[in-house]
């Protein structure tokens, strides 16, 4: 007689700061589906911590003498696992779980034993309440296949994220990818699963919100290119080229050109006429952002090179 076929165990990680409801269902929503489920709390001061451990959750509570990295808080959620934990769900704490999504991806992963992590589609639970929401979500809609990198929310072999040393815990954004680029020198892949994942609230109402998540993401871009952007894979090298030409460099020349001949203020227009050219392939709205979003990556990607050259580092740098 033929033995049944042992399920998978599965452990949750989910990370969070002051998420308050948002957390609540996220919890909730992994309940039943995962057999262990870890909670690490970044300093929260409304109470999330308590409620995790209400609803069952390990709570771990990050030392706040060293600074908070989303890094750090997955590699401590992963410590938490009980060795018997074969697969991981990584999720923020603003993110609702599909009641589908683990079971789908696990049987992925177990079918596939070259792919370390899956992920699906995460979409913005609000997309209509705002123009920075609906960005988000277009972000999200990556297509599905086998992928260079992951977001937060992704379920992955827990053996091979320690194996390859776990997240970056120095990075302050763009953890994921620079971890999925070190899975995937181990031989490692990493899939785009045409699954629904979570629903994420961005709460992202406000101009300067999305100005610093953007600016955000122009440090990701030059910290990633500082970490391996000579190696084969040229990691964020053309996102970070872009963001100091059009956010930084030619503004300045633009400028100084019109000082000396002022009519050559005239070749600002190229912006307009970027925004023109990438809107038959994202749409106005997109396009428009996407122009406008290089001064703030720019203006990241500068704070990254001029604290390394002072030897400092940043800490977090939070949009809501």
């Amino acid at each position: 007689m033929t033995a049944p076929v042992r399920a998978p165990e599965v452990g949750a990680v989910v990370i969070g700061r002051n998420e308050g409801a948002r957390l609540i269902r996220c919890l909730q929503s992994l309940q039943g589906q995962v057999q262990q489920l870890v909670y690490v709390d970044s300093g929260s001061s409304d109470g999330s911590a308590a409620a995790a451990r209400k609803l069952g959750a390990q709570v771990v509570d990050l030392d706040l003498s060293q600074p908070f990295t989303a890094a750090r808080a997955r590699n401590a959620g992963l410590a938490e696992l009980d060795a018997a934990c074969e697969f991981v769900q990584f999720v923020d704490g603003d993110c609702e779980v599909d009641p589908d999504w683990i079971a789908t991806a696990t049987v992925f992963l177990q079918a596939d034993t070259q792919a370390a992590a899956a992920c699906g589609r995460r979409r913005e639970r609000f997309p209509e309440t705002s123009v920075y929401n609906r960005l988000c979500d277009a972000e999200w809609d990556t297509p599905p296949g086998e992928a260079k990198a992951c977001g937060g929310d992704v379920l992955m072999r827990a053996a091979a994220v320690r194996e390859a040393g776990g997240y970056r815990e120095s990075l302050i954004a763009g953890e994921e990818p620079e971890l999925c680029l070190r899975l995937r020198r181990r031989g490692w892949q990493i899939w785009r699963l045409d699954a629904e994942m979570t629903l994420h609230d961005a709460q992202m109402l406000h101009f300067g919100q999305w100005w610093r998540r953007s600016r955000r993401a122009g440090h990701a871009f030059a910290e990633g290119a500082a970490l391996h952007g000579k190696g084969p894979e040229r990691h964020w090298a053309a996102e970070t080229r872009r963001a100091l030409i059009w956010g930084a460099a030619l503004p300045a020349a633009i400028a100084l050109a019109a000082l000396i001949e002022p009519p050559l203020l005239l070749a600002a227009l190229a912006y307009p006429a970027q925004a023109v050219r990438l809107s038959r392939r994202l749409g106005a709205e997109r396009a428009l952002f996407t122009v406008l979003g290089k001064f703030a990556e720019a203006s990241g990607a500068l704070e990254f090179y001029w604290n390394r050259r002072r030897g400092r580092t940043r800490g977090i740098l939070e949009y809501k």
